[in-house]
């Protein structure tokens, strides 16, 4: 149980932008007479109450459509003369879990999205709600959290806690559904992805007992993957309001699957988002450790059934590696590496324990973490192949670590990899061989160094110590690369080019020209003073002995 007390403030304070908003909507609702309260919901409340920046800013209203309001300050705003805003809706969308009509427009610059206040009942079957108007009582009730369930009145200034513990949870940093949680989370199951992300990604709050308990329930974690039968219900409205809706109606029994959609009770796009959210937020390990100590782990990332089972121990070694790569990221300095970078190192470090197991696909060998980042988590195919070459080349940077490390000359063993562009003197081999590393690396190539520093083993049990030497480690690797200058190797023009060495070797294309062009790159990094006339000369040289040893 928690007993940190968080600092949460009696009122909110605007800002200017924020004023010039809610004085907006003000003058809207009384120039044309709205009988409506004007609320803002969720997220930004808590924040604001916490002394957090927010421009997440929901307009929940009563006895109004956040279109039907939208377009109303849009004529207010043509009515004083000024450029009117336009108003973008985000229609309902079941498959894509979007149960709720949303008007969006800009304010002063800041996204605004418009909602009505509703009342929601679940069908035992899926988790798309019958939505009604409700109260705020009501819509407070049917959130996913306490802390969540706030309102702030722009009508009277006033924060609203209709759950009656909203403030008091906020204060003793405890995440709580408004209604008994496994009730909460089987209208919902997403709802206990975004608990745990509320706790280590956002808050550093802690899970009440009971809340973890329904989380931790095979119900829940069965609905967060159980495939459920939807009909379209927008097309057999259409058939229903058409000229002949019984013979329409006859023809769906009749086929019984007709308009009908075999699909994820819980879209494996909103979990994505989800885990991307904890990922990419304040405290991901944390939020992993929850998803593992909560028997999430494989609901969350799905493996192919009969084909492989994480143990225990693999899950607790996957939460080990993000632990390890997150603290090395914040030793080295977050500037280190672009967002984009920590998030993909994040995920590599996460999935290493699983970089070598692989499933049967139609007689493929599939890895399976392409499989948990494209199936599981539906992200882009580039995430997939980033976070798998990252894995891959990280053995290759592995074995140069000792020689960039202590500066000693490169041997030939251990780098089979290289193939025959080890075939170069021993003074220039660290140079040759990393650069063709980080030619294909590019600027991910502090990336796999520093998955390759995790996989390098440490002879201390001692955390702080490993943790320091790891570091020691990545700097003295990184120093290396700068004093050889191969820090944007990639960038630097090769000195001929494929029609040099056709004309030089006298040959008509074919994979001779690359495996020379190769060798001439090899040159080029060997000599960095070369010059492109230098350059033809060795290559006419090798192709010379090259011709008399044939």
């Amino acid at each position: 149980m928690s007993t940190q007390t968080h600092h949460v403030r009696d009122t909110i304070e605007l800002t200017e932008v924020e004023q010039k908003i809610f004085d907006r909507l003000l003058a809207t609702q009384l120039h044309f007479k709205l009988k409506t309260d004007i609320r803002v919901a969720g997220g930004w409340v808590r924040d604001k109450l916490l002394g957090k920046d927010s421009n997440d800013i929901d307009i929940a209203l009563d006895h109004m459509m956040g279109k039907e309001f939208a377009d109303k300050v849009r004529e207010y705003s043509l009515y004083l003369k000024e450029d009117a805003p336009s108003v973008c809706v985000i229609e309902s969308d079941a498959e894509k879990s979007k149960h709720l009509e949303t008007a969006t427009m800009r304010l002063f610059g800041i996204s605004i999205d418009f909602v009505n206040l509703r009342s929601e009942k679940y069908k035992k079957e899926c988790n798309i709600p019958e939505q009604t108007f409700g109260t705020a009582e009501e819509d407070a009730y049917r959130r996913d959290l306490t802390i969540n369930s706030l309102f702030y009145n722009i009508n009277n200034g006033a924060v609203e806690d209709f759950t009656k513990r909203g403030i008091s949870d906020l204060k003793s940093g405890k995440i709580v559904t408004p209604l008994p949680p496994k009730a909460t989370f089987l209208d919902d199951p997403l709802r206990v992805l975004r608990a745990i992300r509320m706790v280590g990604a956002i808050l550093d709050f802690t899970l009440d007992e009971d809340l973890k308990g329904a989380a931790a329930c095979d119900d829940v974690k069965n609905d967060l993957t159980v495939k459920v039968i939807r009909v379209c219900s927008r097309k057999v409205d259409l058939m229903i309001s058409g000229n002949q809706p019984v013979k329409a109606m006859t023809y769906i029994c009749g086929l019984t699957l007709f308009q009908t959609k075999e699909v994820y009770k819980i879209s494996k796009e909103r979990i994505g988002k989800e885990v991307d959210l904890m990922i990419t937020g304040n405290q991901p390990v944390k939020a992993m450790t929850y998803i593992c100590e909560l028997t999430l782990f494989q609901t969350v990332f799905t493996l192919p059934e009969h084909e492989l089972v994480i143990s225990d121990e693999c899950e607790r070694l996957c939460i080990s590696y993000l632990d390890n790569a997150s603290k090395l990221i914040h030793l080295l300095g977050e500037s280190t590496f672009t967002v984009e970078q920590r998030r993909l190192a994040l995920y590599a470090a996460l999935f290493l324990p699983l970089r070598n197991n692989t499933y049967k696909k139609k007689a493929k060998k599939i890895p399976v973490v392409n499989r948990i980042i494209l199936e599981s988590l539906k992200f882009k195919a580039k995430d997939a192949e980033t976070v798998l070459d990252l894995h891959r080349l990280s053995y290759q940077f592995l074995s140069l670590i000792p020689y960039l490390a202590s500066g000693e000359d490169m041997q030939a063993s251990n780098l089979d990899w290289m193939g025959d562009l080890i075939d170069v003197p021993v003074s220039s081999r660290a140079r040759v061989i990393t650069g063709f590393l980080l030619i294909e690396l590019r600027d991910f190539w502090r990336v796999v160094l520093l998955i390759s520093i995790l996989l390098h083993p440490i002879d201390t049990e001692n955390e702080h110590s490993q943790l320091e030497k790891r570091r020691y480690l990545f700097n003295a690797v990184e120093n290396s690369i700068m004093k050889l200058g191969l820090e944007k190797v990639w960038d630097v023009k090769p000195l001929i080019n494929g029609k040099d060495v056709m004309k030089v070797l006298q040959l008509k294309g074919g994979p001779l020209v690359k495996e020379w062009l190769d060798k001439t790159m090899a040159w080029q990094l060997a000599n960095p003073s070369g010059t492109s006339k230098k350059c033809i000369e060795w290559l006419e040289e090798a192709n010379s002995k090259r011709v008399k040893l044939e």
